[in-house]
């Protein structure tokens, strides 16, 4: 996978689809690709997060730590990020995420990431707009769940 593949796969990415794409490839020629082989971990839920991941190829597993085990809570592929909250908000990672399969993904740098919106507010403002986004969807599903666990 090349440069502009990598640019291509960027661009179907909410947070990235309207930043202009030689920004984009200034980001992938600054990333490190890192390929995960069947079941490693990307991140571990209570680590601290240095680096954001973008799935270039493969799926992974989204799994939280609770009393009663680990429950699987998503599926990550192609396209998707994981790993920007820990890096925006210096929390702990809220999650462990698991290779299943082989596994390529682009690792962008905390320091990175804060240069590229520093450098270009653009990428600050979609940031902005898919958070909310999220926000808005797991409101409602909290919603959802607490109205279905009160019937």
């Amino acid at each position: 996978m090349g440069l502009a593949e990598e640019v291509e796969i960027l661009r179907r990415i909410p947070l990235f689809a309207n930043i202009d794409p030689a920004k984009l490839k200034l980001m992938c020629f600054a990333s490190e690709r890192v390929t995960f082989k069947d079941s490693e971990v990307l991140c571990r839920q209570g680590e601290t997060g240095d680096a954001a991941f973008i799935i270039l190829d493969g799926t992974a597993d989204v799994q939280v730590e609770r009393r009663e085990g680990t429950m699987s809570v998503a599926t990550l592929t192609k396209n998707d990020i994981v790993g920007e909250i820990a890096i925006l908000c210096d929390v702990p990672r809220t999650a462990t995420v698991v290779a299943k399969g082989e596994l390529t993904t682009l690792k962008v740098t905390k320091d990175l990431f804060f240069g590229l919106v520093k450098d270009f507010p653009e990428i600050g403002i979609e940031i902005m707009r898919v958070l909310a986004h999220r926000l808005e969807a797991t409101t409602g599903e909290l919603i959802a769940a607490k109205a279905g666990a009160g019937a």
